[in-house]
């Protein structure tokens, strides 16, 4: 069985697809970037403000679905500058516990939607 999950404490999506589908005890999450639910606006500021506005977009859709970072079992980063990856990582980082943190890779693209540097998306599963 398959759910959609959409609130509006995220981002509206800006093409054909959901927030978020739940089918089962798994939430797959679609990318998120940095678009300030409030204002509408991207935050590109610096990387780590962006990344923060990122993690604050997925943990609403998450909220939504009852869920948490606790539960995230899969994460990929797709980011503009490798250069930024530490940066990137310090603020990702900072929403989890080390020991259960979940499995990601992390991806240099020639470029993300609206030229943002930093693109999230996750995989939850219900404990």
């Amino acid at each position: 069985m398959k759910k959609v999950i959409n609130t509006p404490n995220a981002p509206t999506p800006i093409g054909p697809y959901n927030q978020a589908i739940l089918s089962g005890d798994t939430l797959y999450l679609s990318g998120q970037i940095a678009v300030n639910v409030e204002t509408g606006k991207l935050v590109l500021d610096n990387v780590k403000a962006e990344t923060k506005q990122v993690m604050e977009n997925l943990k609403a859709i998450l909220n939504a679905a009852d869920m948490s970072f606790e539960n995230v079992v899969k994460s990929t980063i797709f980011i503009s500058d490798m250069n930024d990856f530490s940066l990137i990582n310090e603020v990702y980082g900072s929403y989890f516990e080390d020991a259960n943190a979940p499995a990601r890779e992390t991806v240099q693209v020639a470029r993300l939607p609206k030229d943002v540097h930093v693109e999230i998306s996750m995989i939850a599963v219900k404990l």
